[in-house]
């Protein structure tokens, strides 16, 4: 890869990552505690003999936060595997539902589905995935001159071989990344930009998540502790499972 197109993937990160820290921390100041708390198994937490409200505020927010940094961070990635592929190998977004890159390469039409990591979805999203595969091929089809067609499902990261199910490659980590820029060290080049202003907004973002915590934790206590400053499990309880007429007040 030349010089100029790799200060363009370095600038395009750069540019992009704020957009990233940014959205991270309106999350937190967006989130409410019993939003996320209704979601949650009360039996769970009291097997596990947590009695304290720090310690039970802090596991469902570690976990609520991880998920939700995850699924930010692979949009970002997404995004950024689009356009390394528009300006590398001519790619460019599908208009295609549920694609998002077509390149042309070797005389081979590449329908590419991106995902962060392996692990994504349910076997819902993996049927649909497979549909959408099917419906792009067939209109394409409509073309007797399109040529060869590859449906692709590319993932942004992870070791493992790259194979053929039949109905789509399944490609990923270097070998993703170097199909849609023909660079096999794109993959390790990516990460040093990825930590532009990294410090400067950790800094940031370990204020707000100080502050997040410490008004759920308030707010916890508030609703769910005795005077004693015990957990109320039934009131808990209630709150996350009570759905008939005489139990609807959580007290």
């Amino acid at each position: 890869m030349d010089t100029a197109t790799r200060e363009l993937i370095q600038k395009y990160i750069n540019d992009n990552i704020d957009s990233f820290h940014t959205n991270r921390v309106a999350r937190l100041k967006s989130l409410r505690l019993k939003d996320v708390l209704e979601k949650k198994n009360p039996y769970l937490f009291r097997a596990k003999n947590i009695n304290s409200a720090t310690d039970l505020v802090n596991a469902v927010l570690d976990a609520r936060l991880s998920s939700s940094e995850e699924g930010m961070f692979g949009g970002f990635l997404e995004g950024l595997a689009i356009y390394v592929a528009e300006i590398t190998c001519g790619g460019r977004k599908s208009a295609a539902n549920g694609i998002d890159i077509e390149l042309t390469k070797n005389n081979i039409r590449y329908l590419i589905a991106v995902k962060s990591g392996k692990n994504w979805g349910n076997s819902g999203q993996h049927a649909k995935l497979k549909d959408n595969f099917r419906t792009a091929v067939r209109i394409l089809r409509q073309d007797r001159h399109v040529g060869e067609i590859q449906t692709t499902l590319g993932i942004c990261y992870g070791r493992f071989t790259t194979i053929n199910t039949g109905e789509f490659l399944h490609v990923g980590g270097q070998s993703f990344w170097h199909l849609i820029s023909d660079d096999p060290n794109l993959y390790i080049d990516l990460i040093e930009p990825l930590g532009y202003k990294a410090e400067e907004h950790d800094k940031f973002f370990k204020e707000e998540i100080a502050n997040l915590y410490n008004r759920c934790i308030r707010e916890f206590t508030n609703d769910f502790c005795e005077s004693s400053g015990a957990i109320n499990w039934p009131r808990l309880v209630k709150f996350v499972s009570g759905n008939l007429p005489q139990y609807d007040n959580p007290n």
